[in-house]
């Protein structure tokens, strides 16, 4: 039966391939279990429910990309995205985060359409990549900086808006071993050094006192989910559309560079390029964004550690099956979750720090790829990397790129390189900033 549903041997692999491919993705991606609620609930999401929900809405994912799609990728809420849901939309904009759910959950329905009709391909050429690629790099920049505030490696200041942090403080020092520990395991070239800085300062944390030993290490898991109380018509109002498309553009982008990366990794494309089943593999992602929103978690996307899984050897889905399965046993580790999730004294979040910096640091990468010689490249890549932390708001940072990019490809006569969407982006984004200027 799993030969008929898999194709394992087909694909040429084994049984005990795809296990241990399930098993590394799994190591790579599983700080995501810690990241994402103390995130979430910085937004004012319940950290218990928002652990619950990331558990279940991740494995759930991933299940739906194995079964549907047959490919050896998984899925959780996406980091960028949950960031953007708690600092720019719910601290930054003021939404409630019962409304904000319903925001993921509406841009998931439209994710969903564009998959089914077929549409995405007019957006998807429609934004140039130096835009896709900036707003990676912006991201990473964003995720990165607010590491650095979780770990008390930069705080505020009156004069100067940002300074450095008290390095000789506890959670600081916490923080930096740490991310130190994740860099020199990353510069190694240990695919799974995320997890084990998360690990590692949960552990020195524990060990030296700053966090406190949970009454119990396992738990049976509690099923409230925050989804219960999502707010899907005040997610309607004209206000949050804007909102709602930031969301779409960067799941489906985050989605497809992360789709067609990981099949390069597992030789998944065909002799053109293109990448067999990619409407499955879109409509499992849409639809575990939907419902990781109903769920109440932020955006549900495919993850690009899905690479570690695929060189380890993985090449189907049985993989994912795997990987579910240990996403759902991570519920029982809630009360490891929950000390972590508490933070230290000052609000503090040590332990989550180094993984948030270090995959901010991957994502930057992307900045290599852009033509920095040519001006009308540069200048919206600029703007859009250096306002997304800046403004400490992702949507500024992409409508500044769109705007700027259109301004100036314009002014250099380049109008051929300008599609039609992103004049009405333009126009649009003005009449935004004009009339909401939050």
């Amino acid at each position: 039966m799993i030969e008929r549903w898999f194709g394992v041997r087909e694909a040429g692999s084994t049984l005990g391939r795809e296990a241990i491919g399930g098993l590394t993705t799994f190591l790579t991606l599983a700080y995501i279990v810690v990241v994402n609620p103390v995130i979430l609930a910085a937004g004012g999401v319940p950290i218990e429910g928002a652990v619950t929900a990331t558990c279940i809405a991740a494995a759930l994912a991933t299940l739906l990309m194995g079964l549907i799609a047959n490919y050896p990728i998984a899925l959780a809420p996406g980091m960028g995205l949950n960031a953007f849901f708690a600092y720019s939309i719910c601290l930054g904009a003021g939404v409630p985060w019962q409304t904000a759910l319903g925001l993921v959950f509406w841009a998931g329905v439209l994710f969903l359409l564009l998959t089914v009709t077929g549409a995405r391909r007019v957006l998807v050429q429609a934004v140039p990549p130096v835009i896709k690629l900036a707003g990676a790099a912006g991201i990473g920049l964003f995720i990165a900086f607010i590491g650095l505030r979780q770990g008390g490696l930069v705080q505020a200041n009156e004069n100067t808006l940002v300074a450095l942090g008290d390095l000789t403080a506890p959670p600081a020092v916490l923080a930096l071993g740490g991310l130190a520990l994740a860099l020199a395991l990353a510069a190694r070239g240990v695919r799974t050094a995320v997890f084990w800085g998360v690990l590692g300062t949960l552990g020195a944390g524990l060990a030296f006192g700053l966090i406190p030993w949970p009454e119990s290490v396992l738990r049976l898991p509690s099923l409230t989910f925050p989804g219960f109380e999502i707010d899907l018509l005040g997610a309607l109002a004209p206000r949050y559309w804007t909102l709602v498309l930031v969301i779409l553009f960067f799941d489906l982008f985050d989605t497809l560079g992360t789709l067609l990366a990981v099949a390069h990794e597992g030789g998944f494309l065909d002799e053109e390029g293109e990448l067999p089943r990619l409407d499955r593999a879109m409509l499992a992602d849409s639809a575990g964004s939907v419902a990781g929103a109903l769920l109440g978690t932020s955006t549900v996307t495919s993850y690009i550690e899905s690479g570690t899984g695929v060189s380890a050897g993985a090449r189907t889905g049985l993989a994912n099956v795997v990987t579910a399965a240990l996403l759902l046993a991570s519920l029982f580790f809630t009360p490891l979750v929950a000390v972590v999730a508490e933070g230290v004294t000052g609000g503090l979040y040590p332990v989550t720090a180094p993984a948030l910096i270090l995959v901010g640091i991957l994502m930057t990468r992307a900045v290599r790829q852009i033509d920095w010689q040519d001006l009308t490249e540069a200048a919206p890549a600029f703007f859009t990397v250096l306002l997304m932390p800046l403004t400490f708001n992702i949507s500024h940072g992409l409508a500044a790129g769109i705007v700027v990019y259109t301004l100036v490809k314009v002014a250099a006569r380049r109008t051929a390189e300008v599609h039609w969407l992103l004049y009405a982006l333009t126009i649009a984004f003005a009449l935004r900033y004009a009339l909401l200027p939050w």
